[in-house]
């Protein structure tokens, strides 16, 4: 599930890739029209600063604004960032694996259909770059709830 420090930095993202290229937001700016906890997005745009995906400047004239292109950056590596591994266990996990103490991973049904679910999610947010969720609008996400779990 998607934290909401990882919330909070796509939204972040997004709205810093609505702006000009190379114009500057105010931290106060991106947390007010987001309504995201100021100090909580201090600590995520570090985050996102220290993994290349945004620049900062301090001072008067200071604020963020996107490290590269928005069509350069894929959703799959912010969240990886942000949240960690996608995969729901760790066996099923490509970047952070560790091994099943308690099964035996050739013939675990559990693992074999989280091995499933991770490469579905990897599939979309893998593929999807900042720029095309920046211009998405809801006739895009042909999903429809009919169920809450």
């Amino acid at each position: 599930m998607l934290t909401k420090k990882g919330k909070y930095g796509l939204k972040a993202l997004v709205h810093l890739s609505g702006l000009p290229v190379g114009q500057l937001a105010f931290v106060n700016d991106i947390a007010i029209a987001n309504n995201i906890p100021k100090k909580f997005l201090d600590a995520i745009l570090g985050e996102l600063r220290n993994a290349g995906f945004v620049q900062s400047r301090k001072g008067k004239e200071g604020g963020y604004r996107l490290a590269r292109p928005a069509s350069e950056i894929k959703i799959g590596h912010v969240v990886r960032v942000l949240d960690g591994p996608l995969a729901p266990i760790p066996c099923a996990s490509r970047t952070q694996y560790q091994r099943c103490e308690d099964c035996d991973e050739a013939t675990c049904q559990v693992r074999n259909m989280m091995l499933e679910v991770r490469q579905a999610i990897a599939e979309v947010l893998d593929n999807r770059s900042l720029a095309a969720m920046r211009d998405a609008d809801n006739d895009d996400f042909p999903v429809e709830l009919t169920s809450q779990i």
